[in-house]
């Protein structure tokens, strides 16, 4: 799957894990009509590469793979947990985005479409 023009809205620090394993969070926005703040995982060298190519305010396209394991806690319970993994981060052809604002609609506009409602 991939993300396409979103702007990285933050990025957090690189984590290090006692086996070895490195990973940072980030967030970022997507540039739709009603925009989704999502937070994502790169991984290993994924993840210092993000650090070092790219910073908060950067429009990039994100290539994402759906992540998800069980897990069993210490009563039994199965819990399941999601991730967002970015595997590859690049910048966008576009420079800038813009959010699309609401436009307004004059209410005598929806008098007309109620009539028409076969309810």
């Amino acid at each position: 799957m991939e993300l396409k023009n979103v702007k990285i809205k933050s990025i957090d620090k690189l984590k290090t894990f006692d086996s070895g394993f490195t990973c940072v969070d980030f967030v970022v926005v997507t540039n739709e009509q009603y925009p989704q703040t999502l937070k994502l995982q790169a991984n290993k060298e994924k993840a210092e590469n993000l650090i070092k190519y790219n910073k908060v305010g950067d429009v990039v396209d994100i290539s994402i793979n759906l992540r998800g394991r069980e897990w069993t806690n210490k009563e039994g319970k199965e819990v399941v947990f999601n991730t967002i993994e970015a595997w590859k981060v690049f910048k966008s052809e576009t420079k800038d985005i813009e959010v699309a604002a609401f436009e307004e609609i004059d209410s005598g506009d929806l008098k007309d479409v109620a009539n028409d409602l076969p309810f």
